[in-house]
């Protein structure tokens, strides 16, 4: 089924190195981002790397970094062509280079939204069930270009009630990086901190399923936690979902093969679909820089890049 729905979306593209504004590729480079081990990473790409090399015809190959920063400098560096980022992690690949990189889909959640929300949790038997039960416990954060996983939380929980910072001592008795989504989820569930953030989507009242998708989702169905055992604490305000971008030097043509193929992956393989999104969704739509504006000037002003 899917080598028949691989020569299908490759019937528009050419079947040996595609040639274009003067110069060809031979290969072509996804990266993506951390929040889980890299094996599942791969694992959820391995269907859309079989498509993409069908459609251009060249080998493609999946990159998964050991944090969201080796996506962002391959994708600065010209070693990766494509990557589904995160809001933040596009602004600091835009902050340092806007010619990087050009924002052409974004994932459309089950109820028609774009957008998604930071979560904060802890364990039920923790007895912590709010910020104001976090007083003096270790929180933790993901990666330190992760949106939900750090910028959005880190700007949105100070705003909660006087006192609080983000500095270990100050209201958190510990706040610290545990290295991605995955990381914090699993930290948070074996008692090794008291609370963290991470992400989900399509916020529906199913909470044991981890939401409709998202990192939550994602642990979920790998069976590292059960949702049971947690309690939402915190939520942020929206945030938009992260762009598919993809290289601005690419030949146009790579770009409109690549563009059309996320944008029918949902139609054409919805299970390819879950994996590349991270969980229940209606596929993606078009998405330009001006729905990420916000987010580059509170990265700007938090981070400085």
């Amino acid at each position: 089924m899917k080598k028949f729905i691989a020569a299908a979306l490759a019937t528009t593209a050419l079947a040996a190195p595609v040639y274009a504004d003067g110069h060809e590729i031979t290969e072509f480079r996804i990266g993506v981002l951390g929040g889980e081990n890299a094996q599942d990473r791969l694992n959820s790409y391995a269907c859309l790397q079989e498509y993409a090399s069908e459609a251009l015809g060249v080998e493609t190959k999946i990159f998964a970094p050991a944090d969201y920063n080796g996506v962002i400098q391959g994708l600065l560096g010209g070693t990766l062509d494509m990557a589904w980022l995160g809001a933040s992690s596009y602004a600091a690949t835009y902050l340092q280079n806007p010619e990087a990189v050009e924002p052409v889909l974004v994932k459309v959640n089950l109820d028609g939204s774009i957008g998604y929300h930071s979560i904060g949790f802890a364990r039920v038997d923790s007895g912590i069930d709010s910020i104001d039960a976090m007083e003096g416990k270790v929180f933790g954060f993901g990666d330190p270009n992760s949106t939900s996983g750090y910028l959005i939380p880190s700007i949105e929980i100070p705003q909660y009630k006087d006192g609080i910072t983000m500095e270990s001592g100050d209201y958190f008795g510990e706040v610290k990086f545990t290295g991605g989504h995955e990381q914090t989820i699993i930290a948070v569930a074996n008692g090794d901190i008291d609370g963290g953030v991470t992400w989900a989507a399509g916020l529906n009242d199913n909470w044991e399923d981890g939401y409709d998708s998202g990192a939550l989702r994602k642990a979920v169905d790998a069976g590292l936690v059960d949702m049971n055992d947690l309690v939402q604490i915190w939520q942020s305000a929206v945030i938009p979902e992260g762009p598919v971008v993809l290289r601005k030097s690419l030949p146009a043509d790579v770009k409109a093969t690549m563009t059309e193929l996320v944008d029918n992956l949902y139609e054409n393989d919805p299970e390819c679909s879950y994996g590349v999104f991270s969980g229940d969704g209606l596929g993606a739509q078009p998405v330009t820089h001006d729905t990420y504006i916000s987010i580059v000037e509170a990265r700007k002003a938090k981070i400085g890049g």
